[in-house]
């Protein structure tokens, strides 16, 4: 976040690269930087005869470089975005001319999302010498709770450490899609507010009572009445929750408690980043460590791996999700 802010900055103080190659396998940033650029290079005027949108399965390198290098119209500078500029990963080398030669009135943008070029590679080298070279890493789901208090705080909100733990519980580590949800609660909150777990269930969908967060809870407190609960509402209403969603995320816990059984090092912030886990839920895991021991939990390993894939559909055509869900807690809790 850092280097995205550093480059705005620059962008904005009036030090304008030729080339700008975004690429990584968080296209949030290289959304956010592209969109940046494509509204704030031109003016609105300027933009109708010097800004251009190209797409790398539709175009060569050839047609990159010679949009390039073409002069700008009435204005300093022109503005070429190559979009989906991975899809010509295997061509991008062709590029090694231009970049060590980049024309200066030509602010050339390529959004190479989901993977990397090779730092190593010629291309690369000449690319970070006279353009800015950027890779958006993904961050880890022990980062994300970091990153949603900084862009809720920047918007002059702010978020309960268990709703936040909820949406990264439920979101996963994509952020750009935690990030259209924090911008659906902006529009429903007032400035300011303080966003709780309330919010989140009656803003975002999410079940306050049956959702994995809770059926993963329910386990760890060996709660078997309030598990088979939330299992039964589970299978009542698979399309909310995917029953290998559900089984890969219990199987995901297990290898977690696993992992902590074997630390030496119990310091509460040390289990938090061995695990990768916020440490809002940590009392949950001390819980569970305490009502399983290694041994049992090595078992449970073991038996979760088997419904996986029965969950895939290898070797249960016949059992429904209802029946997969009781035999994974039964062979959890027995």
């Amino acid at each position: 976040m850092d280097e995205v802010l550093k480059i705005v900055n620059e962008i904005k103080g009036g030090t304008i690269k030729p080339i700008y190659f975004l690429m990584g396998e968080e296209p949030y940033y290289i959304d956010k930087l592209c969109e940046y650029i494509e509204k704030n290079i031109l003016t609105e005027e300027e933009k109708g005869f010097n800004q251009s949108v190209l797409y790398g399965r539709d175009v060569t390198i050839e047609d990159i470089i010679s949009a390039a290098k073409r002069y700008p119209m009435m204005a300093e500078r022109q503005v070429v975005i190559v979009k989906e500029a991975q899809d010509l990963i295997r061509t991008i080398e062709k590029l090694e001319n231009y970049a060590e030669n980049p024309m200066p009135s030509t602010v050339l943008v390529f959004c190479f999302k989901y993977k990397a070029l090779d730092k190593r590679k010629k291309v690369s080298k000449l690319i970070a010498k006279n353009g800015v070279f950027f890779e958006s890493k993904k961050l880890y789901e022990n980062q994300v709770g970091d990153w949603i208090k900084r862009v809720l705080a920047g918007k002059k909100y702010t978020i309960e450490p268990k709703a936040n733990a909820m949406l990264v519980e439920f979101l996963g580590t994509d952020l750009s899609k935690i990030n259209n949800e924090l911008e659906k609660l902006q529009i429903i909150l007032p400035l300011g507010s303080n966003i709780t777990p309330k919010d989140i269930e009656e803003n975002i969908g999410f079940s306050k009572d049956f959702n994995v967060f809770e059926l993963r809870k329910a386990i760890g407190e060996r709660n078997q009445l309030k598990a088979y609960t939330i299992a039964e509402n589970f299978a009542q209403n698979p399309k909310d929750n995917p029953l290998i969603v559900t089984t890969s995320l219990v199987f995901g816990f297990f290898i977690q408690l696993l992992k902590y059984h074997g630390l030496k090092d119990k310091n509460p912030k040390n289990v938090a980043a061995v695990l990768g886990v916020n440490p809002f839920f940590l009392k949950e895991y001390d819980v569970a460590l305490k009502n399983f021991p290694m041994k049992k939990v090595s078992q449970i390993v073991a038996s979760l791996r088997e419904i996986d894939v029965k969950s895939k559909g290898v070797g249960a055509n016949a059992l429904s999700q209802s029946d997969l869900l009781r035999e994974m807690l039964y062979k959890i809790f027995n």
